[in-house]
């Protein structure tokens, strides 16, 4: 038998599709259908168990109730702004968030270390620095970091604010 010549394409001339086109579509299609099935299912495992709610360690959690501990009020003389000779003060109060009671009994005799931690760093900030939310924002981050450090290896949860006041 003879061997039928290749057909050339030439320009204008039209001509079939080449068969490799549509084998890449199909596996572009199974492929999106494969994703999308699978980000269905891994989100429908997902939703089932963050909405259980049951799991034993929600339970043991729910019965520690958290504490909080109150900081001594400070009156804090702020560090003069560049070029004024006026002094600025500072009125804090706040508390301490603790993981439970078990955690508040090896806090309190470190207080005076934790306000003596306080009194150091606020005594270098500026009015300016504590101008605004996120001025208060980093001040109770740092105030945080500075806590822990202090009551290692005990930790806090959170530094909340009863009550700021700069003049």
């Amino acid at each position: 038998m003879a061997k039928k010549p290749k057909k050339v394409a030439v320009e204008g001339e039209e001509g079939e599709a080449p068969a490799g086109g549509k084998k890449k579509l199909i596996i572009i299609i199974i492929g999106a259908v494969a994703v999308l099935l699978l980000g269905g299912g891994g989100f429908f495992l997902m939703k089932k168990k963050s909405g259980d709610g049951h799991d034993e360690t929600a339970k043991v959690e729910m019965k520690k109730p958290i504490v909080f501990l109150d900081v001594r009020e400070m009156m804090i003389n702020l560090a003069a702004e560049p070029g004024s000779d006026k002094g600025r003060f500072a009125k804090i109060k706040l508390a301490i968030e603790l993981k439970d009671a078990k955690v508040e009994e090896e806090v309190k005799p470190l207080m005076p270390r934790i306000e003596d931690t306080f009194q150091v760093y606020l005594r270098e900030l500026r009015a300016s620095d504590l101008t605004g939310s996120a001025g208060i924002y980093r001040l109770r981050e740092e105030l945080l970091r500075r806590v822990n450090l202090a009551i290692h290896p005990a930790r806090a949860e959170a530094v909340l604010f009863k009550d700021v006041i700069v003049q």
